[in-house]
C-alpha cells in the first residue's frame, strides 16, 4: 500500500525555499559552507532529515528564524534524506549551482519563492518525496509586450546585460 500526502511548506512571502534530497549526515555542514561562500548578506536556515541511525532533523544556519522555518518544513515533510533551505536577502539563482555541487546532493525538487506543496509517498518502509507543487498553471502565452517587459526586468535587476 502507498498513500500520498500533500505537505504545504509554511513560509513568509519574502522567503525563498529549496527542497532537495541528499544521502549523508555531512550534508548539513556542507550545505552551510556552500551558502556562506556565496556572500555575506545571504541569510539562511537549513534542515536535513536523517534516514537511519538517530533519525534526527539536523539543522544549521546564520538566521535563527530561517533555521526554525527550515526545521518546521523538514519535520512536516518527514522524508528520509530530504533537506530544506530557507533563504532571505538572496535568491535560489544565486546559490543553486553551489547547492548542486555539494557531493551529497542527489537532486533538487524545487527552488522558489512561490507557495509550495511537497508530495510525500508513505509506505510501510517510510516516507519519500515524489515531487512538488510549485505555483499555479499558466493562464496564457506571453505577448510581444510581455517579452519586452520580461527582458527589461532581467536587465533592471542585473541578471542580463
Amino acid at each position: 500500500m502507498i498513500d500520498i500526502e500533500v505537505v504545504p511548506l509554511e513560509k513568509p512571502d519574502d522567503v525563498n525555499v529549496i527542497v532537495g534530497q541528499s544521502h549523508f549526515i555531512k550534508t548539513v555542514e556542507d550545505l552551510h559552507e556552500a551558502l556562506v561562500g556565496v556572500g555575506g548578506t545571504l541569510r539562511f536556515g537549513i534542515a536535513f532529515c536523517e534516514a537511519s541511525g538517530a533519525r534526527l532533523v539536523r539543522r544549521t544556519g546564520n538566521d535563527p528564524a530561517l533555521e526554525d522555518l527550515a526545521v518546521a518544513a523538514a519535520t512536516a515533510v518527514g522524508a528520509g534524506h530530504c533537506f530544506v533551505i530557507m533563504l532571505r536577502e538572496g535568491f535560489p539563482v544565486n546559490v543553486l549551482n553551489q547547492v548542486k555541487a555539494v557531493p551529497e546532493v542527489c537532486s533538487i525538487f524545487c527552488a522558489t519563492a512561490n507557495p509550495v506543496q511537497v508530495l510525500v509517498a508513505v509506505t510501510a518502509a517510510g516516507r519519500g518525496v515524489t515531487g512538488v507543487i510549485d505555483g499555479e498553471p499558466p493562464v496564457g502565452v506571453e505577448t510581444e509586450q510581455d517579452i519586452a517587459e520580461r527582458r527589461d526586468l532581467l536587465r533592471a535587476i542585473g541578471y542580463k546585460l
